[in-house]
């Protein structure tokens, strides 16, 4: 497999139509979000599916998703890959990307709720763009349930 065909693998999402540019040779595919081309790297390829996914599938209006954004998390600088506001800037969902080779585990989840912890989102999602898992917080007992999907956008 070339380089372009492994950060270009199929994923488990629905077929996006996508704009890419190549660049010294490093192809580049836009970010609607951040309306800019950003250096394709499989993290990437999972990231701007997952966008598309909220986007045309899940009906989540641009405005209020935001990419790649560094927050502190207990003193720390880390990063989010995605972030789905509500219209009152509270969250409503976290997205945790990982390149499809990345298997995702409870250190992936820990990784996410620590996040969580400073942004209290009502939904988290986990994808590596083959696997997908999604729960709902609940507060009350400090817990998160999972879920089959994540809900149309609808607030």
């Amino acid at each position: 497999m070339g380089t372009q065909e492994l950060y270009m693998q199929e994923l488990n999402f629905p077929k996006f139509t996508f704009r890419f540019k190549n660049s010294e040779n490093k192809i580049s595919i836009f970010d609607e979000i951040r309306k800019k081309f950003i250096v394709l790297q499989p993290e990437e390829w999972v990231r701007q599916h997952c966008v598309q996914y909220l986007i045309q599938v899940k009906q989540y209006p641009k405005s209020l998703i935001n990419v790649e954004k560094e927050l502190l998390v207990n003193g720390l600088r880390k990063r989010y890959d995605i972030v789905v506001f509500n219209t009152n800037g509270s969250i409503q969902l976290i997205v945790e990307c990982k390149a499809p080779q990345i298997t995702i585990n409870q250190t992936t989840f820990d990784q996410i709720a620590r996040y969580n912890l400073s942004l209290n989102a009502n939904y988290l999602m986990v994808t590596n763009g083959i696997n997908h898992y999604y729960c709902q917080m609940d507060y009350k007992v400090e817990a998160y349930h999972f879920l089959k999907d994540i809900p149309n956008y609808n607030f």
